[in-house]
């Protein structure tokens, strides 16, 4: 039985859906007053959206929160559940990259290598668990949100994103080995 007519394909995990999900919340979104810079996306676990504006006076990461977090706590009861961080988007890479590397304070970020993209952010020592996140997660959302590839450096501590990658993935093989 062919179908007819028009066919709507929705993918629940595509970063498009966060977008628009703001847009319909967001009046501030819709009017062009906050700019979606970015967003990097782990469906169904955590999204990092990056937001700017030009306008005087508007807080884009404000715009995107709402009174009371009213705005954003849609968003996440939409998404069942799915952390969102909303990240203030810089044309300097370095402060780009320390406020992706949010909920995490970060001391200073070196852009080691401009031409492949490679930075190092230093944290202090509490930090650094924060700064790479759950099986690396936090990290790894912030390197695709910047497109940077990010080391993470505490005076105790240095890991690189893929080391970051390599631990999870041996965590998860480990993890599938045991069911």
């Amino acid at each position: 039985d062919a179908a007819r007519g028009p066919v709507i394909v929705l993918s629940r995990a595509h970063p498009n859906l966060v977008r628009e999900l703001f847009r319909m919340e967001v009046p501030e979104i819709d009017s062009g007053s906050v700019i979606v810079m970015g967003i990097a996306r782990e469906a169904g676990s955590r999204t990092k959206i990056a937001v700017s504006s030009h306008e005087e006076g508007v807080d884009p990461i404000g715009s995107l929160v709402g009174q009371r977090g009213v705005r954003v706590q849609t968003v996440i009861n939409d998404l069942a559940g799915e952390k969102i961080d909303i990240i203030q988007y810089d044309t300097d890479a370095s402060r780009f990259i320390a406020n992706a590397l949010s909920p995490a304070k970060i001391l200073q970020v070196n852009l080691t290598d401009m031409d492949h993209k490679v930075a190092l952010a230093e944290v202090a020592d509490d930090q650094f668990s924060l700064a790479i996140g759950k099986g690396g997660q936090n990290v790894r959302l912030a390197a695709k949100l910047t497109g940077w590839k990010i080391d993470v450096r505490s005076p105790k501590e240095v890991a690189s994103s893929e080391e970051v990658a390599a631990a999870a993935a041996m965590t998860e093989k480990e993890s599938a080995a045991e069911e």
